[in-house]
């Protein structure tokens, strides 16, 4: 038995010797969303259950977020391949020293809105003046500093200002009516208002997109010198090409997609009914979108955020917080 076995392998080391070659390992990325498993990242799921990210030789790993992770942190701790952010957080960490470069952006629109109560007499921007308003932070909050800059409404509490509470990812000082208005998301934080019990009727919405003000979402951001490294570019474009064929699979087969984001919801915490919604409002969002950035919508982005008064976002203009060349490869 012993000298057959040493005979197999010595048949199988010839055979490799001779031509048949193991298959070459697939490459690995490691993927960082801005937020906790849910249909707003759907097209990444997709890519990954339905093979996508097989058929480029990709083994992707996709993490998590939540409240408490940053995902310019973890890029520039090493923690991952490629984030995706928002581009004021984005744009405001390549200022302070994370040299994040958008490599793509399958959001085409913002689904950013303040949501408020129309009992407390809100019917316009102008009305926002001594009403308190909740708003997110951690790199969420520029899009509303900036908004807020524009309208010469001061966000200190003083008079002829507004009050700034600052919201946890829920919409209770809406429902406890500690705030007046709240930050919500098209695809989500409306809708747990409205599953709380308030009715649409009941609420005034004021989308980003609509008062001008609105800015980039969900961009996929690598940092600046890997792509000095031409097999990272290389592998960055089979990851983009796989990720918006996974997207474009969404958008035709929302509700199967939905219960695909559900099978990878490792907390439990997310509902069918939630989902399947959501899912429905992101294909909004990313409809229309190649994975290619509008250098338009980058530059409104841009100027929103410069538009900061005494305090804005960004000080100066940005050099080199995009590249086309992995889009273009991804074609």
């Amino acid at each position: 038995m012993k000298t057959w076995i040493t005979a197999l392998g010595l048949a199988l080391a010839l055979g490799a010797s001779a031509g048949a070659s193991p298959a070459l390992a697939a490459d690995k990325v490691t993927l960082q969303l801005k937020w906790v498993t849910q249909a707003q990242f759907a097209g990444y799921y997709v890519a990954k259950e339905k093979g996508f990210y097989d058929e480029v030789d990709l083994d992707v790993e996709i993490k998590p977020g939540g409240p408490d992770i940053a995902p310019p942190q973890v890029i520039a701790g090493g923690g991952a391949d490629v984030v995706i952010d928002w581009m004021p957080s984005a744009l405001a960490s390549r200022e302070k020293g994370v040299a994040l470069v958008n490599i793509a952006q399958p959001f085409k629109s913002s689904g950013m809105m303040l949501t408020c109560r129309k009992d407390t007499g809100i019917t316009s921007p102008d009305d926002f003046k001594g009403k308190t308003l909740g708003v997110w932070f951690f790199g969420n909050e520029y899009p509303f500093l900036s908004w807020m800059s524009q309208l010469g409404i001061a966000t200190d509490g003083s008079d002829g200002g507004v009050t700034v509470l600052k919201q946890g990812f829920n919409v209770d000082p809406l429902l406890q009516k500690q705030a007046d208005c709240i930050s919500t998301m098209t695809y989500n934080e409306y809708w747990q208002v409205i599953d709380a019990g308030i009715a649409e009727d009941d609420l005034i919405v004021f989308k980003y997109e609509d008062e001008g003000v609105s800015t980039l979402e969900d961009g996929l951001y690598v940092l600046e010198d890997k792509l000095d490294d031409p097999a990272f570019v290389d592998k960055m474009a089979r990851f983009v090409k796989a990720s918006m064929k996974g997207w474009a699979w969404a958008r035709e087969n929302s509700d199967e997609a939905a219960m695909i984001v559900l099978d990878n919801d490792e907390t439990g915490a997310q509902t069918e009914k939630h989902q399947k919604r959501m899912m429905g409002e992101i294909n909004k969002l990313t409809e229309g979108s190649d994975g290619s950035l509008n250098i338009d919508d980058y530059e409104r982005t841009v100027q929103t955020l410069l538009k900061g008064g005494s305090d804005p976002v960004i000080t100066k203009t940005p050099e080199g917080a995009w590249t086309d060349k992995v889009s273009k490869m991804a074609m």
